[in-house]
């Protein structure tokens, strides 16, 4: 007899990365040339000082079990980078809560606020989409319910793709801004659309904004909690934003964020967090006040992003359709033709460099899969090895 397992694992999709590995399992990459990778949004920029020696100096904090709910030392720092970035006043003790890194957040909220027994459960999600969105759902007993993207918008999520019907039995809607891959910002006006929505039909609205801290606009990214508070909703009702300090202060391996928001919904997602074994390392809580509390390594780290697609963009732009994105370390191309698996699986096997196709994170909605014929590219590396991805995919481009 097998073994019972949860059924809903069999709805699970195979993560990109995996569905990638499988498209070039038999491709013998040019050996002449060292292997670069623009697949993965791995930060590999350094680590500022400050998080090493802080993590130095709360050694003996190990002798002791963390509370889920984190030191206050450690929500009033993150409270006060609120009130920094957004220029918003949260309660430390009820509005704010750390987790270990955003993807775990992101996935425990939808096993939270779903609740399967009510018909027709729905989570609604951009497309494309970070995979953790549809898995999480998935898994909480819901079904899932995609709004594309819209290239001619400069890939704006076309929230007018759902139907009254649909956002009548959702209950939980993902928003990321800024978005992946895109890299897309939301404007006041969208989020004042997806608030009046979230009022009528009582979803909860989660708000991925990992990627905040990196942009190249002169004006930082509008936050779902600052959009909130400048629409009045101070309250920030069936609003949970997430964050990271992966991409802020490229320390991926910490595994630090913060959830913040509506004080009803993080008291339940405290208890699930309680019961779930969340609780984040003493250590990592005090590396992570320090890191909460200095900008200029963020500062630093913005500023190399923005050198580095300032010389990559207009490269690509010779032989791919591509543009500076508004925020976030991806560039978002089309390729000369439509098939974005091919390009990527071509690329691989004459100049060693990995691309992620753009069909491999959405899925086929509306008619359309909204990632195809695209690829993301995640200039994480340095300057130098970027800049030789970036030759490598011309010389390819220009040889079709």
């Amino acid at each position: 007899m097998r073994f019972p397992t949860n059924p809903r694992l069999d709805r699970l999709h195979p993560y990109p990365f995996e569905r990638l590995r499988q498209l070039t399992a038999g491709i013998t990459p040019n050996p002449a040339l060292p292997a670069i990778s623009l697949g993965i949004g791995e930060p590999r920029h350094p680590a500022p000082a400050l998080i090493g020696e802080a993590i130095q100096a709360s050694m003996a904090s190990l002798a002791a079990y963390p509370a889920t709910a984190g030191t206050p030392a450690l929500r009033e720092a993150i409270a006060a980078w609120l009130h920094r970035r957004y220029g918003l006043t949260v309660d430390a003790g009820t509005q704010v809560l750390p987790v270990n890194g955003s993807r775990e957040a992101l996935f425990a909220i939808a096993q939270t606020v779903v609740d399967p027994s009510r018909a027709g459960a729905t989570v609604v999600c951009p497309n494309p989409f970070y995979q953790i969105y549809e898995g999480a759902a998935l898994l909480a007993g819901a079904e899932v319910a995609f709004a594309n993207a819209d290239p001619t918008r400069n890939f704006a999520v076309d929230w007018r793709q759902i139907d009254d019907a649909t956002w009548a039995r959702t209950q939980l809607l993902y928003v990321c801004s800024p978005g992946n891959p895109s890299g897309a910002v939301m404007p006041l006006a969208e989020w004042q659309a997806l608030f009046e929505l979230s009022d009528r039909y009582g979803f909860v609205i989660a708000s991925d904004e990992c990627y905040s801290e990196i942009y190249f606009r002169d004006e930082a990214p509008l936050g779902g909690l600052e959009a909130a508070a400048k629409l009045g909703r101070s309250d920030f009702k069936n609003l949970i934003a997430f964050t990271s300090l992966s991409k802020r202060s490229n320390v991926p391996g910490l595994r630090s964020g913060f959830v913040a928001g509506d004080a009803a919904l993080l008291k339940k997602f405290l208890l699930y967090r309680t019961y779930h074994g969340s609780a984040m390392s003493p250590i990592v809580q005090a590396a992570s006040v320090a890191a909460w509390g200095d900008e200029a390594h963020v500062v630093d780290n913005r500023a190399r992003y923005r050198q580095k697609f300032a010389q990559v963009t207009p490269l690509l732009a010779q032989v791919l359709d591509v543009a500076l994105p508004d925020a976030g370390f991806y560039l978002w191309a089309a390729v000369p033709w439509g098939d974005d698996v091919a390009f990527a699986q071509g690329l691989l096997a004459q100049y060693n460099l990995t691309v992620l196709p753009g069909s491999l994170l959405a899925r086929d909605a509306h008619g359309v899969n909204p990632g195809a014929g695209r690829i993301r590219l995640a200039l994480v590396a340095d300057e130098a090895e970027c800049l030789e991805a970036a030759h490598r995919i011309v010389s390819f481009t220009k040889a079709l």
